[in-house]
């Protein structure tokens, strides 16, 4: 028996790598497709936690531990998808890549995976064990696998969740019914005022489990950038005549305040790696599964093995470096700058995935930090126009899928902690599901391509197209470097701020990255995170989310199935539409649609269950 109370049952067995891989490549394959044409993901960790159960209690003799791996691997796959979507579509944009080459895209896709891999082994102590984080989804995870092995009448409130949330994403996504969002917008003064609320269940079960102090810290990111930074803006500029108020609130968002949260989070993740060193470097090398000194739930995969291997993955990425600058010395030092940004922006992601989880983890944030860094460096070392694009988002792809990988991995470890899983056996099924992935997704990619185009109105990529006006930006030196700074300055005083609170003792913290990720987010989704933080603190949830919180009312348990509903659905919708050739079987034929009083009406719904659910006890 583990020190989580779970006598010895078997982890990882031939059904659950067999499953996990399956759910790895259709997960990622989904999310392909939806990331590409809606700019996210969905998060994997809940759903695919789900369907483990489900097939493998019709198998029998199930337990939680191998449902734990098999999300595991899922999720990872998921994960990998979104790294290589917000980026390596940017190279078929610009040119430098006819298609997207097998060998290559997996090629990349599986080293900046496994690199994530790699680089959560020496972080999972730091940031699971020793932390106080809240990581409100590997928690969110945990209570659903529990429910599910212990066949209690959570299960009925976990059902009735993902119900709400999967008639609200057919409704909506599905049926085109109502929009996601219930926002308004208007001139005044001269400038343009914007404001919006997400109707997303998801959302709400998000703001509800982590709770009002980090919901109330998203919120305000995005209030500084649409109540206060774009209004300004639109002022000084000056509003045409003809523009709708709406739109052009969100052209000056993504065109140019969107930058603020790019210095913020740049700044923020510095920051946050100052804030994790001490801890880091307390850290044992070398421990691992022929450790018998300590319990199983404590053992990782030894890093004298994992540090050699992260540096035999940078080998076959170098000539692929050379092969696009033609310059030896130029690869050698982008292969340096992309382990070095993996090991930080990973630990930067894996931070995040425990303060607001990975669903919300600002990933693309994340990537365009290190391709503005990248191609500063790279222009420094006398690349053009014609070349430093391409090997900026290079390096940004690797960095941006170890980034992802190791915000999912440190959130699925942080499951498996609170189950009793074995560490070193979770992070082998982590490296499972990114290899499967990464065979898979670059025909998934191209296929897409070749059906829908890239960039085109059926498949935007707004994630790469972002990426690539920010290589291209740095060459050209046409960046708003203003806005990066003032996003820079702003982190700099909410640091200050979360200082002096720090040292009041005042249980109200200001970390900063949740304020950066606010900024760069739509105001309806932090609008939306809020209004979940506050049916929290009605219902009687105050302080962080821990392990034993909820267990004698059911408010978490409905968050969860909330997410798992609409989660479920979104990946099943994605699939159907590409099965459909791009075509939206599902949406009704009217004009009139999408409505807003539906969505409105959802929202309040949800929010009354939401908060009904919180108060009940026992």
């Amino acid at each position: 028996m583990n020190q989580c109370g779970i006598s010895a049952v078997p982890e990882i067995t031939v059904r659950s790598i067999l499953l996990g891989i399956i759910l790895a490549i259709l997960l990622g394959a989904a999310n392909a497709y939806l990331g590409l044409k809606a700019g996210m993901t969905v998060s994997a960790s809940i759903p695919a936690a789900v369907v483990s159960m489900a097939v493998l209690r019709l198998l029998r003799r199930s337990n939680i531990l191998e449902n734990n791996l098999v999300q595991t691997a899922a999720s990872a796959g998921e994960s990998l998808a979104a790294g290589v979507l917000f980026t390596m579509p940017a190279l078929v944009l610009m040119g430098a890549w006819k298609s997207f080459h097998y060998g290559k895209t997996a090629l990349i896709a599986a080293v900046g995976g496994l690199l994530g891999v790699v680089f959560t082994v020496p972080l999972r102590r730091a940031l699971v064990v020793d932390s106080d984080l809240a990581f409100p989804e590997g928690v969110a995870t945990a209570r659903v696998l529990r429910a599910g092995q212990n066949q209690s009448g959570g299960l009925f409130c976990l059902a009735g969740g993902a119900v709400l949330g999967a008639l609200f994403k057919v409704g909506g996504s599905g049926m085109g019914i109502y929009g996601a969002a219930v926002e308004g917008a208007g001139r005044a003064g001269g400038t343009v005022l914007y404001a919006a609320v997400g109707t997303s269940p998801a959302l709400l079960a998000v703001g509800y489990i982590v709770r009002l102090n980090i919901a109330v810290l998203v919120f305000l990111g995005g209030a500084l950038n649409w109540f206060v930074a774009i209004p300004i803006l639109a002022f000084h500029q000056g509003v045409p005549a003809e523009a709708v108020a709406a739109d052009f609130a969100w052209g000056l968002w993504s065109g140019t305040t969107r930058h603020i949260g790019v210095g913020a989070m740049l700044v923020g993740g510095l920051w946050a790696l100052v804030r994790l060193w001490p801890k880091l470097i307390r850290l044992r090398l070398g421990a691992g599964p022929d450790t018998g000194t300590r319990p199983t739930t404590d053992r990782d995969a030894p890093l004298r093995w994992m540090l050699p291997m992260a540096l035999l993955f940078v080998v076959p990425l170098y000539f692929i470096f050379v092969e696009v600058t033609g310059r030896p010395v130029v690869a050698l030092v982008m292969a340096v700058v992309m382990l070095i940004a993996g090991f930080l922006f990973s630990a930067v992601a894996s931070y995040m995935a425990g303060l607001v989880g990975s669903s919300n983890n600002p990933i693309s944030g994340v990537t365009i930090a290190t391709l503005l860094l990248s191609a500063l460096l790279l222009l420094a070392l006398g690349l053009g126009e014609s070349t430093g694009p391409a090997a900026a988002i290079l390096i940004g792809a690797v960095v941006c899928c170890a980034a992802a990988i190791g915000g999912d991995n440190i959130q699925d470890l942080k499951t498996g902690h609170l189950v009793g899983a074995t560490p070193w056996k979770q992070q082998i099924m982590q490296a499972i599901g990114v290899v499967a992935a990464a065979l898979v997704i670059a025909p998934v990619m191209q296929l897409l391509h070749d059906a829908y185009k890239i960039g085109s109105s059926e498949l935007s990529a707004p994630q790469s197209l972002l990426m690539l006006s920010i290589a291209k930006g740095v060459f050209a030196r046409d960046l708003p470097w203003t806005m990066v700074g003032i996003g820079a300055a702003i982190a700099v005083g909410v640091i200050l701020i979360d200082l002096i609170l720090e040292q009041r003792g005042g249980t109200f913290r200001m970390p900063v990255l949740a304020v950066a990720v606010g900024i760069y987010l739509p105001l309806e989704l932090g609008a939306a995170i809020l209004l979940g933080g506050i049916l929290s603190w009605w219902s009687g949830q105050r302080g962080a989310p821990t392990q034993s919180d909820d267990d004698s009312g059911t408010g978490l348990l409905l968050a969860c199935g909330l997410i798992t509903g609409e989660a479920l659905i979104g990946i099943l919708l994605a699939a159907v539409i590409v099965l459909s050739e791009g075509d939206n079987p599902l949406k009704l034929p009217y004009d009139s649609l999408p409505l807003v009083w539906p969505g409105a009406l959802w929202l309040v719904i949800v929010m009354g269950s939401l908060y009904l659910a919180g108060r009940r006890r026992g």
